[in-house]
Parts: structure tokens; C-alpha cells; sequence
């Protein structure tokens, strides 16, 4: 897991409308970028939908959130569509901007090993260093705990 004062690795991917997001063009501001598995399965949906319902939170307080998996950008248009999720979901095919994070490896579920994203964020500072690192999040709570680190 990167750490607090570490610079934040830019990058460059699709969101579900396949329009190109960097982080790099919101230097000055707050980011939220958070990891999670897999778009539209429980644990994921929770979490989506907590920053969706505190969106306001987070548009009042000019903080982009970007939500970042190794789903194809058509999944994440789906699932951005069926949850009315305001903020960019973005396709991290092969994880290769998860593993720079540290948030890409292999994990054993229900008997197979296979890679994922981990459910990690990171709060990006407007300098570009990272200012909050969560690991292993509660997806239900977790919008308004990040909340409480940028304020």
C-alpha cells in the first residue's frame, strides 16, 4: 500500500463513456480514487452508492471521486447507468494503474486464485501527494470517512 506523503502515480483511462480521465489534469484539488473489485456485485454497489449518496458532499467541495477496476468499459457504463452514479468509473483492463497503487494481485476466491483489484483509496492532496490511504475499506461507511479527511 502507497503511503501518506508519497506522490500519487498519474494516469491516463476510459471512463464508461470511454472519454480519457487523468489525474493529472485536476492538480490543485482533492481526488478521491478508490479501487474496488468488480462493478455491480454487493460489496461494490454499497460502496458506489455511499459516494453517490454523499455526491453533493463531494461536488460542494470540488473533490472528484474516481472509481477505478479492471472492468471493460461497457460493465462500468451499465453500472454507472443502473445506479445513477454521478462521478467516472474508471477501466483499468490488466490493472496495471491498480498495481502501481498496490491494489492489484492474486486472491484466492471460492477455491480459485485469481487477480483482482483490492478494495483500497487513496485521497489525493492538490500537490499530488497522497494525503489519506485506506486499506480494505467498509464499503457502507466509507464515502463519509473519506469525507471527514478532506474537511
Amino acid at each position: 500500500m502507497l503511503s501518506e506523503g508519497e506522490p500519487a502515480p498519474d494516469f491516463e483511462l476510459p471512463n464508461q463513456d470511454g472519454d480519457v480521465v487523468s489525474l493529472s489534469e485536476h492538480a490543485g484539488q482533492y481526488v478521491v480514487v478508490y479501487f474496488y473489485p468488480r462493478a455491480d456485485t454487493p460489496g461494490c454497489t454499497t460502496e458506489a452508492c455511499s459516494f453517490r449518496d454523499r455526491w453533493s458532499d463531494y461536488e460542494a467541495r470540488d473533490v472528484p471521486v474516481f472509481g477505478i477496476s479492471d472492468d471493460p468499459v461497457e460493465d462500468l457504463k451499465d453500472f454507472a447507468r443502473k445506479y445513477d452514479l454521478p462521478f467516472d468509473l474508471l477501466s483499468d483492463d490488466g490493472g496495471e494503474v491498480a498495481t502501481t497503487y498496490d491494489s492489484y494481485g492474486e486472491r484466492e476466491i471460492m477455491g480459485d486464485v485469481m487477480d483482482v483489484t483490492f478494495r483500497n483509496t487513496y485521497v489525493v492532496g492538490p500537490d499530488g501527494d497522497i494525503v489519506a490511504a485506506f486499506e480494505g475499506v467498509d464499503p457502507e461507511e466509507h464515502a463519509d470517512e473519506v469525507l471527514a479527511v478532506i474537511d
